[in-house]
């Protein structure tokens, strides 16, 4: 196999686990299990949906690495909400879909980068919390095609040629 289709290649689709959306600058998230999403703005009723355009109009983390993001400040548990990201994605390798397209259940995304960690994680998670997200930030993305989110939904990568891959 080339890189190519290695890189296309997922054991299984991922899922939307979680959804916080942040109204305003400074304000907590709000935790919801469903939302809609605008094409090229990004969620409703989180403030990087206020104006058009832009490459962080949604923020993803990988669930899985909460845990790891806790044990690093020796916590036992950590609430997603702190991690300042809007969708919470688990079952696949979130770093695998930052060079490409993919869907979470209608709604379809383009990978934008990393979103690497900010210096107010070290308010929100404590000391060393910077440190902690480090590797772990998870990746930005713009809206392509908007419509409703709801947890569970399949998150899927696509092809170049928009053909799903990994899920049903």
């Amino acid at each position: 196999m080339s890189l190519a289709e290695l890189k296309a290649r997922f054991s299984q689709a991922g899922r939307l686990s979680w959804i916080g959306l942040r109204p305003g600058q400074g304000e907590p998230m709000r935790v919801v299990e469903e939302v809609e999403v605008f094409t090229g703005r990004g969620l409703f009723g989180d403030r990087k949906a206020q104006r058009s355009g832009g490459e962080r109009q949604v923020s993803l983390f990988q669930l899985e690495h909460v845990a790891v993001i806790a044990s690093l400040l020796g916590q036992s548990s950590l609430p997603p909400e702190l991690l300042r990201r809007n969708l919470g994605i688990s079952g696949i390798n979130l770093l695998a879909l930052r060079d490409g397209k993919f869907r979470i259940g209608g709604v379809e995304f383009e990978a934008t980068g990393a979103c690497a960690p900010c210096r107010r994680l070290e308010e929100t998670l404590g000391p060393g919390g910077f440190n902690a997200m480090r590797g772990h930030g998870g990746i930005t993305a713009r809206v392509l095609t908007g419509g409703r989110l709801r947890l569970g939904d399949p998150v899927t990568a696509l092809s170049d040629t928009s053909t799903r891959l990994g899920g049903p």
